[in-house]
């Protein structure tokens, strides 16, 4: 427990007239020093648990701990913790260096000390030069690390983050999540980040909790919750996947073999790394990545189809193909292969082992 700067136990809510908890016994032990990410579609809860963390709204049952001590009804301005919200919320009234510097004011701290980490969080931050402007003279992404400023300024034990990128332009917000990440790692401030984009949650986190209908599905390292989903939705939410339906076959070992619906009877089975949880004769689907989908001879090959449309996009190539049930199948080629040539007929696709997961249905 020395290691964990929340601890979250059995925490429920649910709010009047609704007709499901929004929480139903979320429990997750969020480390110091962590870039920790709570992913889920809208209504998920993700939000509902960061307002309980940084005591803006209160569980109704359940208990969450802040580095070792019970929260309880402790109030906002109580808890070791800053929030950093999708609106900036900056003063206008007030220049960068003001607005960085205001909860120190708020908290009383001298203005020598308040001058020199506000200079600190400036040059973190690199906004450098730019400390008389004030927020109408500033760009989207300066915006932000002012508002982040503001909240690292004091010091926090956790700095919460509910969705603060949402409002910049792709390239922008690409940029900022490598800044988000250098600061966390600079800081060494756990932060909690609230997002429903995946490519956000897997480019910057070192854990992922990935949440649905108040409950939490999947904690892991981003390569986990990626490469092992642990059940169909988040196999369906994070990232690209392909679905096949398939029966299970035969056992060897610890493997399993499927063969996979709407294949001729004469095709070869698909072999799927780990799979002793699914019975022989039981219908599982299978996941597999679509850059982990390999093109091959149509002879032999477990899955055969053809390519109905190719999309480029420069360093990939994504090909859209039917198998012979209608299943459809996405294919990413990567590097020499994307400039390839058009692929015609009826094509034969493979995958390993180990990048096959099955699902019992």
């Amino acid at each position: 427990m020395n290691n964990v700067a929340i601890d979250i136990a059995g925490v429920r809510k649910t709010y009047p007239g609704a007709e499901q908890a929004a929480l139903a016994g979320v429990s997750l032990a969020i480390r110091k020093n962590e870039f920790f990410t709570l992913l889920g579609p809208s209504g998920c809860g993700k939000t509902t648990l960061l307002r309980m963390i940084a005591g803006f709204d209160h569980p109704d049952a359940g208990e969450i701990t802040l580095s070792g001590i019970n929260m309880g009804r402790t109030p906002p301005n109580r808890r070791p913790v800053n929030t950093v919200f999708q609106s900036y919320a900056l003063f206008p009234h007030m220049t960068v260096a003001q607005n960085i510097g205001f909860a120190l004011d708020m908290l009383n701290h001298p203005r020598d000390q308040i001058r020199s980490r506000v200079a600190e969080v400036i040059a973190l931050l690199r906004l450098e030069g730019l400390d008389d402007r004030y927020s109408a003279q500033l760009s989207g992404g300066q915006q932000q690390r002012v508002a982040l400023g503001r909240a690292l300024a004091p010091k926090p034990d956790v700095l919460l983050l509910d969705e603060p990128l949402s409002a910049l332009d792709l390239k922008l917000r690409k940029a900022m999540q490598v800044e988000l990440k250098r600061l966390q790692a600079q800081t060494g401030i756990t932060f909690v980040f609230v997002t429903h984009d995946q490519d956000e949650a897997l480019t910057m986190s070192d854990r992922i909790a990935v949440m649905h209908s108040g409950l939490v599905r999947q904690v892991g390292r981003p390569s986990d919750i990626y490469e092992r989903p642990t059940d169909l939705f988040v196999a369906e939410f994070v990232g690209d996947a392909n679905f096949l339906p398939a029966t299970c076959r035969i056992h060897t070992g610890p493997n399993a073999e499927f063969s996979v619906d709407g294949q001729s009877e004469f095709a070869p089975t698909l072999t799927v790394n780990h799979a002793a949880h699914v019975a022989v004769g039981q219908k599982a689907m299978l996941m597999v990545r679509p850059e982990r989908v390999k093109v091959v001879a149509a002879h032999g090959a477990a899955l055969t189809g053809q390519v109905f449309d190719t999309i480029y996009s420069g360093s990939n190539r994504l090909l859209h193909a039917t198998l012979k049930d209608g299943t459809l199948l996405r294919v990413r080629l990567d590097g020499s292969q994307a400039a390839g040539e058009t692929l015609t007929g009826e094509i034969g696709f493979a995958a390993d082992p180990a990048a096959l997961t099955a699902f019992v249905l």
